[in-house]
């Protein structure tokens, strides 16, 4: 499915993240899954798609150029949502995710997806926006959504793919894709462009 610009090389997807997994074989890939534990921190000052692509970087920083080999390339991502000039992360327990949504209901948010691709001689770092639209929920459909999905391992507390996504989002400016986790349109031109500036460094 992929071009011939892309069948020398192996991938690696460096992400615990069901759906950017789901997306990124959906777009053609055959990868490798590997995760490495990292210090999730964010330094004072950042913002937005700032933050987006320090915590990617610091993903590809637990793998050297050494150990990845002339035929391999390391992508890694990370999604944050950006809501009233603050930074909701991965909700704690139930009482924070409700808070979260309640926030971001009847509002406009912004999604950024910070992505980084590394091989043995170089990497390059890129993000994605887009703007999600709520309707006003509820507080029962915001506990009914907690209770049900528990989306604790979700950035704002929602996945869009789910049911608050359905009922809840009124429209979104930017890629869909990104808020799921991965800017696929994105992310492939931007590889297609790393790996013709790489072929000619092999």
């Amino acid at each position: 499915m992929l071009p011939s610009l892309f069948q020398p090389y192996r991938f690696i997807l460096a992400s615990q993240s069901p759906r950017r997994k789901y997306l990124f074989e959906g777009m053609g890939f055959t990868f490798e899954n590997q995760v490495r534990e990292i210090e999730e921190t964010v330094p004072e000052g950042l913002t937005g798609s700032d933050i987006a692509v320090h915590l990617a970087k610091v993903k590809a920083a637990a793998f050297s150029h050494e150990e990845l080999s002339p035929d391999i390339i390391l992508i890694t991502a990370d999604t944050i949502v950006w809501h009233q000039d603050k930074l909701l992360g991965k909700p704690a327990d139930e009482k924070e995710a409700f808070q979260m949504l309640k926030a971001l209901s009847n509002s406009k948010h912004e999604v950024f997806t910070g992505v980084c691709l590394k091989s043995c001689h170089r990497e390059h770092s890129f993000f994605d926006m887009s703007k999600v639209y709520f309707h006003p929920l509820s507080d029962d459909q915001i506990r009914l959504y907690v209770n049900e999905f528990k989306p604790f391992d979700k950035a704002g507390a929602y996945g869009v793919q789910e049911w608050i996504g359905y009922i809840g989002v009124d429209r979104i400016t930017g890629s869909f894709y990104n808020v799921m986790g991965l800017p696929t349109a994105k992310l492939y031109h931007e590889l297609e462009n790393f790996l013709i500036k790489e072929s000619g460094l092999r």
